[in-house]
């Protein structure tokens, strides 16, 4: 399958700067329609081998057996997560030493599609140091109607962890909730973007999304990308499945996409028999 729709792209230097400025970036590029119809086609195959995953929150579709959720996954999202313009554009933020360690499937449907609360995606992560470029690509449009995504820009600025709490509640596409005075949702930005669009956003940054209300799906899938500077500690990720956290993280693989193991701790074996 080509996937490719240029031979490469580069973000500008405002582009760059806005993300380490505001702790994300839309860049000026997007899919190849015919890419984003084969996605499209491949999400609907997704949700037809697996009828007992509910399509709101589907974890490591690139994996063949996806861990927690038992979710049937196929190569292909692999492929899409190989895709060498986003690879470009995330070298540019994180350094050219890549690995992919995880994805997901939001495939927010029309009507019922859960809020996702605020939260940093780092509280579950067990990455140290702490650092990953998620890209979050639109399957759909997506508009504060059926739920876009929201973020608090800068609140990355610190790197810090934020007080979070558990809520288990069946109405949530995710269970640890952002502390209400660790943010002002009155700085909130939605994330309006096309079918086919990309959006980047950093580890710390402070994000989550409305339900959808509305007769529109809002699907999107989203690549994590980590700096191979850190490690996958899959030690933590044990501690924090203790804790509650919902993803098995200790037989979870990792994909070396670009560069070298930098900090040498990163065990590329794990999950890959």
């Amino acid at each position: 399958m080509n996937i490719h729709a240029s031979a490469s792209h580069r973000l500008s230097d405002a582009e760059v700067a806005h993300y380490h400025d505001q702790g994300y970036v839309i860049p000026d590029w997007r899919l190849p329609p015919a890419v984003l119809d084969r996605m499209r086609a491949d999400f609907e195959a997704l949700k037809a081998a697996n009828p007992g995953v509910g399509s709101d929150n589907m974890i490591c579709p690139h994996i063949p057996a996806g861990g927690v959720q038992g979710l049937k996954g196929a190569g292909v999202w692999l492929d899409y997560a190989r895709i060498p313009e986003i690879l470009d554009m995330v070298e540019q933020l994180i350094g050219p030493d890549i690995a992919l360690w995880g994805t997901t499937v939001f495939g927010k449907p029309p009507g019922t599609g859960k809020r996702v609360p605020w939260h940093q995606d780092g509280e579950y992560w067990p990455i140290r140091p702490l650092a990953t470029c998620s890209a979050w690509i639109a399957l759909d449009d997506a508009t504060p109607e059926n739920g876009c995504l929201r973020v608090i820009p800068g609140s990355h600025k610190q790197q810090r962890l934020r007080a979070h709490a558990q809520d288990d509640s069946d109405e949530l596409a995710l269970n640890q909730v952002l502390s209400p005075d660790e943010y002002d949702e009155a700085e909130a930005v939605d994330f309006v973007l096309q079918a086919g669009q990309v959006s980047l956003h950093d580890v710390y940054l402070v994000h989550g999304s409305e339900p959808n209300r509305s007769d529109r799906r809002r699907a999107g899938y989203v690549c994590r990308y980590m700096p191979t500077t850190s490690h996958f500690d899959r030690e933590i990720g044990r501690a924090l499945q203790a804790k509650g956290n919902l993803v098995d993280f200790t037989t979870r693989p990792l994909w070396l996409l670009r560069g070298t193991d930098a900090c040498g701790l990163n065990d590329f074996r794990v999950g890959h028999g």
